[in-house]
């Protein structure tokens, strides 16, 4: 993906597996809205293709398609029903189904009482709601959802985090853009990691965790920690410590090493690199949030 001279996107290819969330992660400019905006034809690519069950997408069939933009675009001086049974009618559900539709979701995410106002008297996140419901009223095979819980506190974006683990149960492929590694570990099966417009990370994320560091073993003890031939030391802040694996160093050959060495170990835990920690080691210490 070209802009001028410049190179945005460069030989990105990857694949979404029906019924899955897929993690589409990257700091500031790292080319995720970019990518997803050429891929749905809202840029003229400078080459590639999406395609969506073996078929090449056209923008025209938004009926297999949802896609909630991080720039949200509603009537806002328009009331919150009419606007959701405007757009139910765009996505081909009859009128009365689409209002029977907006009341039902509207009740779910506690607005019901807000149906007749406009939309511009509600608040940011209350708006956020009424544009996820439009992105998924029509039941879209494939979701695309760019920052979906941005802005949110921990209550309403445990909601939607919930509503789009409903849409997956139903059946829904789910690319989801976020920064909320919490949701990711949450909902994804599959991640891809950009930084520079090309793929840093890919895989579940299992893998991707092991790629950038893998088991961890946390421990509390008393004692001289020693080194060894089953691990590395990470951190050692006397008394806690948080141990690497090496090869043969499984949780019962670690464990009695330390015992055997005269380490009196109080705790000992195993736990991955978290994705926070992937975040950091790909994107730096200084990264920008924001998305782009």
């Amino acid at each position: 993906m070209d802009f001028g001279d410049t190179t945005v996107i460069k030989d990105l290819s990857f694949d979404v597996r029906a019924g899955e969330t897929f993690g589409f992660l990257g700091s500031n400019g790292s080319g995720k809205t970019t990518t997803l905006r050429a891929l749905l034809g809202i840029y003229q690519p400078s080459a590639g293709t999406l395609h969506i069950g073996g078929k090449n997408f056209d923008p025209r069939d938004g009926a297999r398609l949802g896609y909630l933009p991080e720039e949200r675009g509603l009537y806002k001086k328009e009331s919150v029903l009419d606007v959701m049974v405007y757009f139910g009618r765009l996505k081909g559900l009859d009128k009365t189904h689409a209002k029977a539709w907006s009341r039902q979701y509207l009740e779910r995410v506690g607005l019901a009482d807000r149906a007749t106002m406009r939309l511009d008297k509600l608040s940011g996140g209350q708006q956020q709601k009424i544009q996820l419901g439009v992105t998924i009223m029509n039941d879209p095979e494939l979701l695309i959802l760019d920052e979906p819980t941005k802005g949110f506190d921990p209550v309403n974006r445990r909601l939607l985090m919930d509503i789009i683990e409903e849409q997956k149960l139903a059946g829904a492929t789910v690319i989801m853009v976020t920064h909320q590694m919490e949701e990711v570990e949450r909902l994804c099966d599959r991640v891809i990691l950009l930084k520079d417009g090309t793929s840093r990370a890919y895989g579940t994320v299992a893998e991707v965790q092991e790629q950038f560091g893998g088991t961890r073993y946390r421990l509390s003890y008393d004692g001289a920690l020693p080194p060894s031939a089953f691990y590395d030391i990470v951190t050692d802040a006397g008394g806690n410590a948080e141990l690497s694996p090496r090869p043969g160093g499984d949780e019962r050959a670690v464990l009695r090493e330390l015992i055997d060495r005269g380490v009196a170990v109080r705790s000992f835990t195993t736990a991955r690199t978290s994705l926070d920690e992937v975040f950091i080691k790909v994107y730096g210490e200084n990264h920008e949030m924001a998305e782009v």
